[in-house]
């Protein structure tokens, strides 16, 4: 299957695009976002920041050696702003706050936990959240990260009894759809001139679940 790769800007530095659920960030040897973009685009791909498989939204990727170096020390200076749409089962109270936890990663499991205390492994994890709409036992909530922890939004909101819709893994019992999670917007410096960027996309809201809510961005 041929996957054609939406492109939101590009130029001599980087390429902002929209990831398509289900294909892999990067990887070695598989199918991915670099492979596909060098097929389609032609030149460097260099990767600067992930989103889950089962995720789509907004991505970045550097042309070349100098723009990735750039833009991975925006990322860990907190320049770089990644803000998200998810769907969650139940209703966030206050419906706008911060989360913040110690997160540790089981590589066995592959799946990230909540811990009560610092140990050897675990990371503190750092988000805030606007709740959008609530519709029938739901809610649409507008999240940015601060950090990023493997999957960090997934887990912070399921160890509030909120995991996102069609998260199995993180104990949603809804499987109408892929993970409701959405990148849906990035900030960055650009690495050429330094001025402030913003590339925004929302998710399709005719399909399920961003059509349950009445929601303004």
């Amino acid at each position: 299957m041929i996957h054609m790769i939406k492109v939101l800007h590009e130029d001599k530095s980087v390429i902002v695009c929209v990831k398509p659920a289900g294909i892999l960030s990067q990887c070695d040897g598989q199918e991915d976002m670099p492979a596909l973009l060098k097929a389609q685009t032609g030149g460097d791909i260099f990767p600067v920041h992930r989103l889950d498989r089962n995720v789509g939204g907004v991505m970045v990727f550097a042309r070349t050696k100098r723009a990735a170096a750039e833009l991975s020390a925006q990322i860990q200076r907190g320049a770089f702003v990644k803000r998200y749409v998810a769907a969650v089962q139940g209703t966030p109270q206050p419906p706008s706050g911060e989360m913040t936890d110690m997160l540790f990663k089981d590589a066995r499991s592959g799946k990230s936990f909540v811990v009560g205390r610092p140990r050897k492994g675990t990371k503190e994890a750092r988000l805030a959240y606007r709740t959008l709409g609530s519709s029938e036992g739901k809610s649409l909530v507008l999240v940015r990260l601060f950090t990023g922890r493997s999957h960090q939004i997934r887990v912070q909101f399921a160890s509030r009894k909120m995991p996102l819709l069609g998260d199995g893994k993180y104990g949603s019992r809804d499987n109408g759809c892929e993970i409701a999670l959405w990148s849906c917007r990035v900030t960055f410096l650009h690495p050429e001139d330094g001025r402030e960027v913003s590339f925004e996309l929302l998710p399709d809201r005719e399909c399920y679940p961003w059509n349950c809510f009445d929601w303004d961005f």
